[in-house]
């Protein structure tokens, strides 16, 4: 009758995992060696990619942030001479910088609160279970979809004041006796572009809230029905408490879109009438287009300084939600 061996197997330690010959765990493979060989493939296999980002996004950065402090204007190449901040004096000396300034604060602040009820709302009402679910929620979700240069030409058609299908709407319910230049008339224009940045933004705030509301524990909502809890209250004491974090993340990040956002504007107004719906990024894209690159290369630093400033806000954001989790 064979005799079996009686000793344990060696374990390693402080793991109690069993142990081969040389030391090498059981079940665990040995860890290879970084080498010079190695790190010369990783870095053969990154290369495409750093070279692609590097000429694409870094180089163009570059080269476009110092065209702000030099005189480069289509007009005359052949003077490109260093100016320092003179390009950022006339845009601060410029007449329609207050204007700009004014129109990119009401198209920030009158899309962002809008948005952000409106898809709450809608977010409440698709967490309920009904029928048609599914159906509601892709119709919900389909703008989002959509080019918001192509939201632009669908609402300067809706806007149209001859055939428009706002002014007819209007008409039939009694609210105007004639159409209305919504987009000629510079006291209406913004509005104008405003409602349908509000409509195309509504899906993303659905989205972000919905899937946050998911995450709260059914068993919340029973304990505070048992204890006599109505709506409103459950509302301010569970729901809003519970996906704060959430909240504050995706208002930072509508903002800083809203903000870097003229497509939507371009499609519609093109900046006008006679520049009353101009943002800064479209009066950007202006200068560009009457071959002033300076001017609008120290209008873009501008904007990447403001868009730096909020996305510091949003990592604090990011942080405060990483020590809430620990």
């Amino acid at each position: 009758m064979p005799l079996t061996s009686t000793r344990t197997p060696k374990t390693a330690p402080g793991t109690g995992e069993a142990v081969r010959k040389g030391g090498v765990p059981r079940g665990g493979g040995r860890r290879r060696e970084f080498t010079t060989r190695r790190g010369l493939s990783i870095a053969a296999f990154m290369a495409p990619a750093a070279v692609f980002v590097a000429i694409f996004t870094y180089y163009p950065v570059i080269a476009g942030g110092q065209m702000a402090f030099r005189n480069w204007k289509l007009t005359d190449l052949t003077d490109t001479s260093w100016v320092g901040l003179h390009n950022f004096g006339d845009v601060f000396s410029d007449p329609a910088w207050g204007t700009v300034l004014s129109n990119t604060a009401l198209w920030v602040v009158g899309s962002i609160v809008p948005q952000l009820v409106i898809g709450f709302a809608l977010a409440l009402w698709l967490r309920r279970r009904f029928r048609f679910r599914g159906l509601y929620q892709a119709l919900i979700f389909f703008p989002w979809a959509i080019s918001g240069f192509l939201i632009g030409i669908l609402f300067r058609w809706l806007f149209n004041s001859e055939f428009g299908v706002v002014n007819d709407l209007l008409q039939k319910a009694g609210l105007i006796d004639e159409p209305i230049a919504w987009l000629a008339d510079p006291d209406t224009a913004m509005a104008a572009v405003i409602v349908a940045n509000i409509w195309y933004g509504v899906t993303f705030f659905t989205i972000m809230i919905l899937a946050a509301l998911q995450s709260i524990p059914d068993e919340l909502y029973e304990a505070a029905a048992l204890d006599g809890a109505g709506r409103t209250r459950t509302l301010f004491q569970i729901t809003i408490p519970y996906i704060r974090t959430t909240l504050a993340l995706t208002v930072l990040l509508r903002v800083i879109w809203i903000f870097n956002f003229p497509d939507l504007i371009f499609g519609m107004t093109g900046g006008g009438p006679n520049d009353e719906t101009h943002i800064v990024t479209t009066w950007m894209i202006k200068i560009t287009q009457q071959g002033d690159y300076g001017r609008a290369s120290a209008l873009g630093l501008l904007v990447v300084a403001a868009l730096l400033v909020f996305a510091v806000f949003f990592l604090l954001a990011t942080r405060e939600k990483k020590g809430v989790r620990s």
